[in-house]
């Protein structure tokens, strides 16, 4: 197979992801990629995930600016890099940026920027993103230098914070293994922390400027902005305090059996007016997967009206499952009226969802730290008019959205009969590492949502590597070249074996949670199992998250088994019990191939070979 079609097959785009370059000197590396730092390890443990220059537009796109003038240079000392570029902004606006990065073999890294607009530039943010990991490192403690001086000795989060955790920084200092101290030093501006677990990023983040102050706002013409980060990294190990360098390593991934159980949620999908007939179609098709609840999407603000009840009624005639149906709540009339309406037009096409959820239009935007709350109703009020309107149905709220704005305006769940919201692995970054790096955070999500509803019923979806409606900006990010770009609402990603493996380690993630109803993608469109028109792959033609949901469909309501694996950032693993035995689900997060020893686990073969985003079933 040529290399295109590989990529192709894998990725559903031939558009190939720069390498990143490696750098290293003394107990010290980085990963140099388009002109920033990410995995920066210390002695093999990872430090901080990245040190970023960003420029953010007005709808909180990044912008990709081409690097020129790059020069690297290596020696036995430490490193050197230094580079130049250009973000080309609306009418003609243009930012240039000129960067200088030093590390030496002492654990010193320092990573200067000065921007410069000749024109005059507007921007939501401009400056530097710090990364720091959350597994092993939520929860422990830290130290915080406040820009007045003021020294702060804390915890970084555990459960998820809605706000930041950290305001007013000039520095923050973390253990990262035993005896190693990490102090990251952030000059030039006023800095603050974000806990990025919100949006299901793998990370906290530390970024400039202070959410509090305006935004867009106006880098003026000719007048050069300037930051530097320091990492001043002290201890001393030797190598036997390292488990990376032991002998025992032999790179095979080892999986073994662990305590955790519990039962496979049921399985949804996603049904939009939009694509109502194509949905109908595709549900007759012999290979359909046998889902557990299809969730109908209502949204009168997308001028959505009574003819999409027609459609919905002519879908769960021939659906054997349970069916939802969510209503993003325009709040521009009387509650009654609205609802009351739209219970008319069900009526009428003889639609009769099992479970409601509602939630007002508004709280799909995102209300970030410093703002004013937009006007809504009480949620108990349009929840009392939804109970009215629809008697004896189930009643669910939650967010449309994703877990930040839950976590930022946490609904009264008293009288709800479920909670759910949804996730997005692309809010921030969308390159292949960071997009599976979410599923680190999923498990912060769904333990802080335990935290504050406790046993409620709980459902997660839709959750899709594509982007179904952007809270924080005016619009999702339109994608026709089929890039890896943030928000986009296509992602080419979609259409490969990443998305399958996505998919597998996300279910596999969020197991313990103790789910009611999982909806990872659409029947049809661009977030479906089935492609659509203006698709790179056949009309009609199966994606392979398609056999993934299928599959998970299959064993809904099965007991499941926690597998914990040697390097979850690679090969993740549960077993689910049928009645002819078990069966042990693994997944290859990696687009490299894996050997895993399944030894402790009873199956027939004690390794096995997973080819890149492969997920294999296996019989105990």
């Amino acid at each position: 197979m040529r290399d295109a079609d590989l990529a192709f097959r894998l990725y559903g785009t031939r558009q190939a992801e720069p390498a990143p370059r490696l750098l290293k000197c003394g107990k010290l590396t980085a990963q140099l990629a388009g002109g920033n730092l990410r995995a920066i390890t210390y002695d093999g443990v990872e430090v901080l995930r990245a040190i970023s220059y960003l420029v953010r537009d007005r709808d909180w796109g990044t912008y990709d600016p081409a690097l020129s003038n790059l020069t690297v240079t290596e020696t036995g000392a430490g490193f050197t890099i230094a580079y130049t570029a250009r973000c080309n902004g609306p009418d003609g606006a243009i930012l240039d940026i000129s960067a200088a990065i030093e590390a030496t073999a002492e654990g010193r890294l320092t990573f200067k920027a000065t921007a410069r607009s000749a024109t005059g530039f507007e921007t939501n943010r401009c400056g530097f993103c710090i990364l720091h990991p959350i597994v092993g490192v939520a929860g422990t403690p830290v130290t915080v230098e406040h820009v007045d001086g003021t020294i702060e000795d804390t915890k970084l989060p555990d459960l998820i914070e809605p706000w930041q955790p950290f305001k007013d920084m000039r520095a923050i200092t973390h253990t990262a293994l035993a005896g190693v101290s990490v102090e990251c030093r952030m000059e030039g501006d006023t800095f603050e922390m974000e806990d990025q677990r919100n949006w299901s990023d793998a990370s906290y983040k530390t970024y400039v400027r202070p959410l509090a102050l305006p935004w867009p706002y106006r880098i003026a013409a000719n007048e050069p902005v300037s930051q530097q980060i320091t990492l001043t990294i002290t201890g001393s190990r030797t190598a036997s305090d390292n488990p990376n360098t032991s002998t025992g390593n032999t790179g095979v991934i080892r999986l073994a059996p662990a305590t955790a159980t519990g039962i496979m949620p049921a399985i949804g999908l996603l049904i939009t007016p939009e694509e109502a007939k194509a949905s109908f179609a595709a549900l007759q098709q012999p290979d359909a997967p046998k889902v557990q609840d299809l969730l109908f999407h209502f949204d009168p603000a997308a001028g959505h009206g009574a003819a999409a009840f027609g459609d919905f009624a002519q879908i769960t005639a021939i659906h054997t499952g349970t069916t939802t149906l969510e209503i993003a709540v325009p709040c521009q009339r009387p509650l009654d009226e609205e609802m009351q309406e739209i219970a008319a037009w069900m009526r009428a096409a003889r639609f009769t969802p099992d479970a409601i959820m509602v939630s007002p239009s508004i709280d799909r935007q995102s209300t970030p730290p410093g703002s004013l709350w937009p006007d809504c109703p009480p949620l108990e009020d349009i929840y009392a008019a939804a109970a009215n309107a629809f008697p004896g149905k189930r009643l669910g709220g939650g967010m449309l959205s994703y877990f930040t704005e839950l976590n930022r305006k946490r609904v009264p769940g008293e009288n709800l009969a479920f909670i759910s919201h949804g996730t997005n692995p692309i809010v921030h970054a969308a390159d292949d590492v960071s997009v599976m790096q979410t599923l680190e955070a999923l498990p912060f999500i769904t333990r802080s949502v335990r935290a504050i509803y406790g046993e409620k019923p709980y459902r997660l979806g839709p959750s899709t590597i594509p982007m179904r409606q952007n809270p924080y900006g005016s619009r999702t990010m339109e994608n026709p070249d089929g890039a890896r770009i943030p928000m986009a609402n296509r992602d080419p990603r979609h259409n490969g074996q990443f998305a399958a493996a996505f998919a597998t380690g996300y279910v596999t993630s969020i197991l313990d949670a103790g789910f009611e109803t999982l909806t990872l993608s659409a029947l049809t469109g661009p977030f479906g199992l089935y492609a659509g028109k203006n698709e790179p792959v056949e009309e009609g033609g199966k994606r392979p998250l398609h056999a993934i949901v299928k599959g998970l469909a299959e064993i809904s309501g099965l007991e499941w088994q926690a597998i914990a694996s040697s390097e979850p950032g690679k090969v993740l693993a549960f077993t689910v019990e049928t009645e002819t035995g078990g069966t042990v689900w693994i997944v290859n997060l990696t687009a490299a191939e894996q050997s895993v020893d399944t030894g402790q686990l009873g199956t027939p073969s004690g390794q096995t070979r997973l080819a890149p985003f492969e997920t294999v079933h296996i019989g105990v």
